[in-house]
């Protein structure tokens, strides 16, 4: 306990002195700094597992071709599986006490509520909140589904990883390519994360939330029984009894409270002379259930950082049963973006060694796609480009009455998916068209590369050159975004569900704006793969002229269709155009699947299975379009 205190101190001293809205800005800047510094971390640790996997005899045999490596895939399989559906199990049978429960408190009258709370009685059994809707078959089965394939997915690339000679090149693989320029960029981060110690209010504050998370995770909501005497007699006052509790101060989010007899229960002793209005006191009729929750807002009524005791009352006629049930939740939720953050950049560098461990051949003609693309001089302009006119956004004057960041938002979404898709179609249309044409695709192909891992690693290569300059363009759209609100505050236009803000905003509305534009940012690297994708099939056979106006028509109608199809008017005066429609529909891609900028500019939640199946259609109708690159290319005489 010395050392964080010291710790604590000592950064107290160290701070920077800079205004209140700087500090807000910065702060969930350095949270995702914070995740990158943990990617790097798991990124390290996950490959020295591997490299002492490797060094075991006979495990290193597993990476190689034959039944052995089956046989290991299939029971890794099985295991990952079992993992993968015991989370979604816990994950969805875990039954949400008290929130989202909605009705009036029946306190006596006097009886004060404590400021920003609510008294309510959750829905459902006793003691349990709202079920949900029920799960249905389908649903269970998608799910089930889906845990399988992941678990096949980490299973061959665990055991594809276990091989000594692509350990050994780890540091090649860093060098070369895209993951250069991504681990500089996560290193300057990572940098970042280390500065804003001095900068972030309570830096060691935060983390400890985080530490507390997995904690929490386990241990879940903690529950409290007991059984309170009655008075005497029904003249008597009844005696207080302490309730041993144990739950933090800064964790808990809410109460529910159960008794079969009518039981007063308070945050502070009845004899306690202080404010009434700052003392939680909750009123359980017999055999009814009270919910208090506390607001983001609100005021804490529990005095001890770690509180050991509540103080109760029965006022019934027998022995009450006193059930409590503390609802816990880290501190600052806001830190769990540092997992995410870790999770991903773990996983774009285990993929990339995955291709170029299993995939070779494919692999090399990526990389010399990547690399020749990220040196065009067009990569650079758009890069240029893209990051003046993001920085740009913020200063620019929308006039939309406290909506700017909004704009801001939809302003950054869509140029990164403009430039993106620029970026894809030009690389696909140099990188294929004119090495055909140029005829330098057949030196290519003369080497030991077929005609499959050509297409494939042309593809894969410009998936990771437009990666590149979507992560470059996301992280400073999150960056720009977090700034917004202060911006915003200082031009006196900052609002909040359409409420004037009369007080700096604050690091959390900061967070919050930077995270709701997450998905944004992926689904339109995911629409850039499925016009990168059609682009290179059309590539395989079209010059670049009739691949640009070709990606363009596909682009345009990918968004146009749906509002067609879905047109009332157009379906009762123009059935051709509708028939039309759904023929487009069919055969090429609708992107407005991709299209979320409304949704993400007004703040409303994405949910993770809307991303997941965005994915889902992204693999399969990229898969669609090699298939037809490889059918088109196949008989493609190259000389």
């Amino acid at each position: 306990m010395i050392l964080p205190v010291l710790l604590a101190d000592l950064f107290d001293r160290l701070r920077l002195q800079l205004p209140d809205g700087i500090v807000n800005w910065l702060t969930p800047v350095w949270i995702l700094c914070v995740g990158a510094t943990a990617g790097l971390v798991l990124t390290a640790g996950l490959w020295g597992v591997l490299w002492l996997l490797a060094r075991i005899p006979y495990l290193d045999a597993l990476s190689r071709p034959g039944k052995t490596r089956r046989i290991a895939t299939a029971v890794l399989t099985v295991l990952f599986f079992a993992a993968f559906a015991s989370l979604y199990g816990q994950a969805t049978t875990t039954p949400a006490a008290g929130p989202g429960a909605a009705a009036e408190s029946s306190q006596e009258e006097g009886t004060p509520q404590e400021p920003g709370a609510k008294l309510a009685a959750p829905r459902g059994g006793p003691g349990q909140g709202g079920t949900g809707p029920a799960r249905s078959v389908l649903d269970v089965l998608w799910a089930l589904g889906g845990c399988l394939v992941a678990g096949w997915l980490l299973a061959t690339a665990a055991v594809t990883l276990i091989d000594r000679s692509a350990l050994a090149d780890t540091g090649l693989a860093l060098k070369e390519g895209v993951l250069w320029p991504l681990t500089v960029t996560v290193l300057a981060m990572a940098g970042f994360s280390l500065f804003g110690l001095i900068v972030v209010r309570r830096p060691l504050e935060l983390l400890d939330s985080l530490a507390r998370w997995p904690v929490l995770a386990v241990t879940g909501d903690a529950r409290f029984e007991m059984v309170l005497d009655p008075p005497p007699s029904e003249f008597d006052e009844p005696a207080e009894v302490e309730v041993p509790v144990r739950f933090r101060k800064d964790e808990i989010r809410g109460l529910v409270v159960r008794a079969d007899q009518h039981v007063r229960l308070r945050s502070e002793s009845f004899t306690s002379p202080l404010d009434p209005s700052l003392v939680l006191i909750l009123d359980v009729p017999a055999g009814e259930t009270r919910t208090w929750r506390r607001e983001a807002t609100g005021t804490n009524p529990f005095r001890q950082q770690v509180v050991t005791r509540l103080y109760a009352k029965n006022y019934g006629t027998g022995r009450a049963r006193l059930e409590i049930t503390a609802q816990q939740q880290v501190a600052h939720p806001e830190m769990l973006t540092v997992p995410v953050v870790a999770v991903s950049i773990a996983a774009v560098f285990f993929l990339y060694l995955l291709q170029r461990t299993a995939l070779p051949k494919l692999s090399a003609v990526a990389l010399s796609t990547a690399k020749s693309e990220i040196a065009q001089p067009l990569y650079v302009i758009l890069m240029a480009t893209g990051i003046f006119l993001l920085v740009a956004f913020v200063y620019i004057p929308y006039n939309t009455f406290g909506d700017d960041i909004k704009q801001l938002k939809d302003s950054g979404l869509s140029l990164i998916l403009v430039l993106g898709v620029l970026q894809s179609v030009w690389a696909a249309s140099s990188s294929v068209a004119d090495e055909v044409e140029g005829k330098t695709a057949l030196t290519v192909l003369s080497k030991p590369v077929s005609r499959r891992d050509f297409i494939l690693g042309k593809f894969a290569g410009i998936a990771w050159a437009v990666g590149l300059m979507c992560a470059i363009f996301g992280i400073l759209l999150l960056v720009t975004v977090a700034y917004k609100p202060i911006y915003d505050y200082r031009e006196g236009g900052y609002e909040i569900n359409h409420q004037p803000q009369n007080t700096d905003p604050t690091w959390h509305d900061c967070h919050r704006e930077m995270v709701q534009t997450v998905p944004g940012i992926v689904l339109a690297y995911l629409e850039t793969l499925v016009i990168a994708s059609l682009s290179v099939a059309i590539s395989t056979r079209l010059p670049a002229l009739a691949n640009f106006l070709i990606s363009f028509a596909v682009y345009v109608l990918g968004h146009l269709t749906p509002l067609l199809v879905q047109s009332q008017v157009v379906a009762e005066q123009l059935p051709p155009v509708i028939f039309f429609g759904r023929l487009v529909a069919t055969v090429l891609p609708v992107l407005d699947h991709f299209n979320i900028q409304a949704s993400v500019a007004a703040g409303v939640p994405v949910p993770p299975t809307y991303l997941v199946w965005t994915l889902i259609y992204c693999g399969l109708y990229s898969a669609v379009a090699m298939l037809l690159a490889l059918a088109l290319f196949e008989d493609r005489d190259l000389a």
